[in-house]
Parts: structure tokens; sequence; C-alpha cells
């Protein structure tokens, strides 16, 4: 029997296919994806290991007036990095039912804590099932990027709303497109990835996210769809 003939042939077994192929596209989706994220994280980690580079650097000449200096750098630069894996680690990491050490919000507090950004985390946010605030935090590294001179986030509950208030906040179309998850895959940037992975998120609790931008505001809301 000639399988490509059993196949092709009209009334063949063409729907047997059906899954293969979406298990094909759904892994390449997947790989791309991730392949991004990885590239964003990589990139959030280059400052603080720059710095602790540096720090060694220094001690390696042993010179005692920049001994201090070099302790603070690699220091901070330790804290720093350690912060942003933790973050990240839920954000991306994180699965149902696992049990999590430090709580989302005070990792949020530690990601932008000596940074150009204040996070206000709210108590009704704080209390959210784990995979919510997952979603939060992802929302909240969205919000973040809208803010390249600053400013303040404001992660409240109605059901999941974050405003990025500022100087020339900017919510681009492209950042939007990812976000409702209108963007194709192929399209996708290191600057949009993490967009469209919140709006992957949001559909897996069956909601979709909006954004909105005014003068000196965006706004990202997590909305449930009517039936």
């Amino acid at each position: 029997m000639d399988p490509f003939r059993s196949i092709f042939a009209p009334g063949g077994d063409q729907a047997s296919l059906a899954p293969r192929r979406r298990a094909v596209t759904s892994s390449v989706v997947d790989t791309r994806v991730s392949a991004l994220l990885c590239a964003r994280l990589c990139h959030e980690l280059i400052g603080p290991i720059t710095a602790i580079n540096n720090g060694t650097e220094l001690l390696a000449e042993e010179d005692l007036d920049f001994s201090d200096d070099a302790v603070e750098l690699i220091g901070v630069g330790a804290r720093q990095a350690a912060d942003r894996l933790q973050f990240y680690r839920f954000a991306y990491g994180f699965s149902g039912g696992a049990a999590i050490g430090i709580q989302p919000r005070d990792l949020a507090a530690r990601l932008f804590c000596g940074s150009r950004i204040t996070c206000e985390y709210s108590e009704s946010a704080a209390v959210l099932p784990l995979e919510w605030q997952r979603l939060a935090c992802n929302l909240l590294l969205v919000a973040a990027d809208a803010l390249p001179r600053g400013g303040r986030l404001v992660l409240a509950t109605a059901i999941l709303e974050i405003e990025a208030i500022g100087e020339a906040p900017s919510l681009s179309p492209e950042t939007l497109a990812a976000l409702t998850l209108v963007a194709s895959v192929d399209g996708l940037t290191s600057r949009t990835v993490q967009a469209y992975f919140a709006g992957v998120l949001a559909a897996s609790l069956g909601c979709r996210l909006v954004g909105t931008a005014e003068p000196r505001r965006v706004r990202l809301a997590a909305v449930i769809p009517p039936d």
C-alpha cells in the first residue's frame, strides 16, 4: 500500500496529518518566542555582570586605593543579577502549583529598586492567585518599557490593570499588536516579544489584554471577553 497515495488521493486520510502539522507549527512558535525571551533576559543581565567583571578586574590590580570601589561594584552587580534572575524565573518559569520563596510583590520591588521607575504593587494584587500575579509581573515589564525616561507603575486589580505614569510614555503599534496577539510570531522582536508572551499568558487565563496611551499615561489591562 502506497502511504502517499492513501493520504493524498481523494478520500485519503489527509486529516491524519493535521495534528502533526499543528504540533510542528506550535513547536516552531514556542522555539522562536523562547529564543527571543532568552535574548531579552541576557540583555537584562549584561549590566550587572559587567559590573561584577569590572570589580574583579580592579581587585586583580591589587591597588588598595580601589579595593573599596571594587568590592562595591561586585556587591551591587551581584545583587542586581540575583534580583533580576529571581524575578524572571517567576515571570517566565513559574508553573501552577509550584512553591515560591519570595512573593511576587517583593520580586517586583527588588527589580525596580535603584532604577528610575517606582512600582506600586497594591495589596489587592498581592493576594491574587500566583498565576495572575505571574501575568501581572509580565505586564509590569511591558509597562516599564513604556517609560523610557522613568516614572511610576501602579498595579491594581480590576481584573488586572497597570498604569505607567511618566514623561512621554509610549505604547508603539508593534507592542500593542503583540499584546493583543495580532502580531505574527515571525514579526516579533526582542522589544515586542514580552508583550506577546503576556498576551499568551492572559489567553491561558481566559482573558485578553488591551492597551491605551494618553498624555503622560499608558494603561494596560486584562479583560474577560463576554460569553
